[in-house]
């Protein structure tokens, strides 16, 4: 079967319950990230696709799981943003209560990434996420984006240091990124078709 054809996405549904989570055996290609690190916008690169991921919300504002359905054949789940500080107690919760059901069960999860500013080190936050994902034992790469914003001699350093952070093995992607010039989205699709090619 060919790669998934990346032109043909159309939204689906936001999930906020777990009884509302898809799961139709289609594969799926999970995305994380904190509420400001550009995740809608490096998932809209990835599609070659303008504001079709929600961009520009306030940051933290839902705790929904959206899908996207790409050529009928497989699904981009957005998961929602994590750490924005004016959330209230009671939201945090919610999101760590659906973020154990969602992970309760992996057997749907095809990849999964995850999303960091390159410029900083990841916080505690981003660690805990990996470490959700490390614990499904499902393929894992990280997504370091806003590259643009490194001098090129400062990227090496700042992968390794996200690479340490995140404790990634060596079988673990790690793609400086930029949603902003298209910077490693060729990376970033060699891995998904790698992926796809292997469920064939």
């Amino acid at each position: 079967m060919e790669f998934i054809n990346l032109h043909k996405a159309e939204f689906i549904l936001s999930a906020a319950r777990p009884d509302q989570f898809v799961k139709d055996g289609r594969p799926q290609f999970v995305f994380a990230g904190r509420s400001n690190v550009g995740k809608s916008s490096v998932i809209n690169k990835i599609l070659n696709r303008r504001n079709f991921a929600r961009v520009g919300e306030t940051p933290g504002k839902t705790a929904h799981v959206n899908y996207f359905l790409l050529d009928s054949a497989a699904y981009f789940v957005d998961l929602p943003g994590y750490g924005y500080a004016r959330v209230s107690q009671t939201e945090k919760q919610r999101w760590a209560a659906l973020m154990e059901n969602f992970f309760a069960d992996t057997s749907g999860i095809t990849q999964s990434f995850l999303i960091v500013d390159a410029r900083h080190t990841p916080n505690a936050d981003d660690k805990i996420m990996a470490e959700y994902f490390q614990q499904t034992c499902v393929p894992f790469s990280v997504i370091a984006n806003k590259a643009d914003k490194l001098k090129p001699r400062e990227l090496p350093e700042r992968l390794e240091d996200i690479r340490r952070t995140l404790v990634l093995d060596e079988r673990d992607g790690l793609f400086a990124f930029s949603a902003q010039t298209g910077q490693g989205r060729d990376d970033v699709l060699a891995r998904l078709r790698a992926v796809w090619e292997g469920l064939q």
